[in-house]
């Protein structure tokens, strides 16, 4: 049996108020310091959610500070070559409403953007944003309605950053995976030779 949570009076009783810290720490601009994290970060999550609801969280990745800093309130995420899904990318012209997540490797704490996205596909700036000569296709500018820094626990629990507790080799390889669960057409050697190092120089073209 299970007891669900159906009201949110029901689930502040539960957690209980948060602490004056917590509420106070919210920005809508960045300071200068966001500018720093965001020049040494070279990964963060974005999450969509489309006018049904649908939810959708996408990894980006690129060298550090490839998130631009446009104005005070304004960054900027280039595209890079993908599976062309565009999940996120559908769910932004239903609903701008975005959510990011900005790690620094190592780091325990975590920067957070909540705002409202745009898909340009070309401006001034995409000039700055070219990676061993790829230019992006299109960018997600993001109007900054809020941003904080999110404390330390959930990644000291995990213990994510500690190599003594990574086990890569865990689940079977990603073309396994592929031949295994994505019902692949392809043999697993040719599989093997897509995800191996050719993979890796491929990821800008």
């Amino acid at each position: 049996m299970t007891t669900e949570i159906t009201s949110p009076e029901e689930l502040r009783e539960l957690l209980g108020p948060p602490m004056q810290r917590a509420l106070d720490k919210e920005r809508t601009v960045l300071h200068a310091r966001d500018r720093e994290w965001l020049a040494a970060s070279p990964f963060c999550l974005i999450a969509t959610a489309g006018a049904d609801g649908s939810c959708d969280v996408s990894p980006k990745g690129d060298p550090p500070g490839f998130t631009l800093v446009l104005d005070e309130s304004t960054i900027a995420i280039p595209e890079r070559p993908g599976n062309r899904r565009a999940d996120g990318y559908r769910n932004i012209l239903a609903n701008p409403h975005v959510g990011l997540i900005y790690l620094i490797p190592g780091r325990t704490d975590t920067l957070r953007i909540n705002g409202r996205a745009r898909l340009v596909r070309d401006a001034p700036y995409f000039a700055d944003m070219v990676v061993k000569g790829h230019r992006p296709v299109l960018a997600v500018e993001v109007d900054i309605e809020q941003i904080f820094y999110h404390c330390s626990k959930a990644f000291l629990r995990s213990e994510l950053w500690q190599p003594e507790t990574w086990q890569p080799d865990v689940l079977p390889s990603r073309a396994r995976l592929v031949k295994e669960v994505e019902a692949s057409a392809e043999s697993l050697a040719d599989l093997e030779r897509r995800y191996g190092p050719d993979y890796v120089r491929s990821i800008y073209s």
